[in-house]
């Protein structure tokens, strides 16, 4: 039986800080302060996650919790989040294209949450071999489009197809445009296809900004990276763009522009 309350609000007010005592001492003790603390936690989150979805019982309203429950994981290990702008998903009737840079796993799993607080259903374009993986997968094969990122011409046309498919259901679509997670952002390796997505859907987009290398990448394993709590975790969303322009290039620089501003505000902290 899930026990998940549909009715929590994670946003009050469209935005998040890390309350005081989030830190659980115990645990950094039981964990000697490591990364173990972090992953003994996001285990547990994709074991029950991809149990439920085994089971079908796994709907928006789970997808929701356990994405916010990653965020109080990174808190319980000493980390801090900063989620701003949440409510400019209201301000659009319908789905959206959210689209933003991408800098570690942590966001792949968390950002649903965010999108949820006013959506009723989403989907996000993710690596083929996610749905390959442990618990996670069950998941990414009901929430995820699969794409390789070695292939673009076959990927723009999944993109395409499919996320229109699941915006006329009513699922919003969120894309990391960049070929692969950066803690450095190059504009140069953020395509379009999100803004040529929302055009051809006819729906506005959703800009958002991340700093997530709280969650750094692994040299041997990606996923499997070091956990810097010094480093604050940052989500920012943007007001809701409609693309008008022919190509859609100035709406993408639009967010280019968002993303990099967000970033150098972040950085100066």
């Amino acid at each position: 039986m899930n026990f998940i309350n549909p009715e929590i609000n994670y946003f009050p007010d469209g935005k998040y800080d890390t309350p005081a005592g989030s830190v659980k001492p115990w645990e950094k003790i039981l964990f000697l302060g490591t990364r173990w603390q972090f992953y003994f936690h996001s285990f547990r989150i994709a074991v029950n996650s991809g149990t439920l979805a085994k089971k079908g019982l796994y709907g928006p309203v789970e997808l929701a919790y356990n994405a916010f429950d990653l965020i109080r994981s990174a808190e319980r290990a000493g980390g801090h989040a900063h989620i701003d702008g949440v409510a400019n998903f209201a301000k659009v009737n319908g789905p959206v294209v959210v689209i933003g840079n991408h800098m570690s796993s942590f966001e792949t799993y968390a950002i649903p949450c965010m999108v949820l607080q006013h959506k009723k259903d989403t989907v996000l374009v993710v690596k083929k071999e996610l749905v390959n993986y442990p618990f996670f997968g069950q998941v990414a094969k009901i929430y995820g489009i699969p794409v390789s990122r070695t292939n673009p011409r076959e990927d723009f046309k999944t993109i395409m197809t499919e996320g229109q498919r699941y915006i006329e259901a009513g699922r919003s679509v969120i894309i990391f445009p960049q070929s692969t997670r950066s803690v450095e952002f190059k504009p140069e390796e953020f395509n379009s296809i999100g803004v040529k997505l929302a055009k051809r859907a006819n729906v506005p987009v959703i800009p958002f900004a991340l700093k997530t290398d709280f969650w750094g990448n692994g040299k041997l394993v990606k996923d499997f990276g070091p956990v810097n709590t010094k480093k604050d975790i940052h989500f920012s969303f943007g007001e809701p763009i409609h693309v008008k322009s022919a190509t859609g290039k100035e709406e993408h620089e639009q967010i280019v522009k968002f993303i990099q501003g967000k970033l150098a505000e972040w950085n100066k902290k």
